[in-house]
């Protein structure tokens, strides 16, 4: 997963392996799937790819998403909650902060909240589009995140 993880040591990488849960995640991640079984499906699946991705992060489990921080919140993972009509009814939504705008068809929704952070929005209906260029998007942002407030104003926080 080097490529995956840009700018870790396989050292940073091995570490435990797991992301740091708090108490209560599973009765508050149930509760956030509730009735929707699909996405708590591409929930578990996303999840277990973000472990390996991803281990030294922590996820907190809030009303309508699970959140995924290294320094700062750099993914989140979430149960649809409204839909576009267009939209797939069943589907898991991957969103994640960048620097600039990523021009990749795959981002359903995009949005500048304020100038320099643009927060994209990935709509994952099966486990095959858990895939390496999702994977990359996300460590892009992971990378974003962990450079934040170090002045840098280039793309995708890299200096």
């Amino acid at each position: 997963m080097t490529e995956v993880f840009p700018g870790a040591t396989m050292a940073e990488k091995k570490g435990s392996g797991k992301v740091e849960k708090p108490e209560g995640y599973f009765s508050d991640l149930f509760q956030l799937f509730s009735g929707k079984e699909r996405e708590l499906e591409l929930y578990n699946k996303a999840f277990a790819k973000m472990e390996r991705a991803f281990p030294q992060a922590r996820v907190k489990v809030g009303k309508s998403q699970v959140s995924f921080y290294g320094k700062h919140l750099f993914a989140a993972l979430s149960p649809p909650v409204r839909r576009k009509k267009e939209w797939p009814e069943h589907f898991l939504l991957v969103t994640f902060g960048l620097g600039e705008p990523l021009p990749s068809p795959r981002v359903a929704v995009m949005a500048e909240p304020y100038p320099g952070r643009f927060t994209h929005h990935v709509l994952v209906e099966r486990e095959e589009e858990l895939d390496e260029e999702l994977f990359s998007f996300l460590a892009m942002a992971w990378a974003f995140g962990e450079n934040k407030g170090r002045g840098s104003k280039a793309p995708h926080g890299k200096k």
